[in-house]
């Protein structure tokens, strides 16, 4: 059916099992691989003309943007939301954030609420107007995502952090 999407996993050899189907609006818009939980393996992400059934409304995770990781150590929080959002460094770097918008923000690792994933983003925590700091150590290879923890949804304010 154009109107859904269907999860389909290996088998291990040549053949595929469903896992999950969810009906959708107009059909997939885009698609897209990246590795976004970290393992290793690429998932597929899918942009739907409209809404998909089947689950919440709210994800249980935010969802990372796709695309290549930027090479800095550096994120600025602007009115339009975090950039870059996906950025790449080495192990034992840490990530300075900037607040460069009119408002605070409050960045935390995922998930919400707890912050347990990269406890060295928390170092954060609320940055004022114009205000920066710098996370702890990011001492262990690993994908690191973050959140303004007092806007959990707001996927512009959303991002990861790559550790190789």
């Amino acid at each position: 059916d154009a109107r859904s999407v269907t999860l389909l996993k290996g088998t291990g050899g040549a053949g595929f099992r469903a896992l999950a189907m969810a009906a959708c609006g107009p059909g997939p818009v885009a698609l897209a691989t990246d590795d976004l939980n970290g393992d290793g393996r690429l998932d597929l992400i899918v942009v739907a003309g409209g809404s998909c059934g089947g689950g919440s409304s709210t994800p249980s995770e935010p969802t990372p943007p796709a695309g290549p990781p930027s090479v800095t150590n550096t994120i600025t929080l602007l009115a339009s939301g975090a950039t870059p959002q996906n950025i790449q460094i080495a192990v034992g770097t840490r990530v300075l954030f900037v607040n460069s918008d009119s408002r605070a923000h409050n960045m935390s690792s995922d998930p919400h609420p707890e912050h347990t994933d990269c406890p060295e983003l928390n170092l954060i925590g609320l940055l004022a107007p114009g205000q920066s700091r710098e996370t702890g150590n990011l001492n262990t290879p690993r994908t690191c995502r973050f959140h303004d923890h007092d806007l959990p949804n707001d996927t512009r304010l959303q991002g990861r952090i790559v550790i190789q």
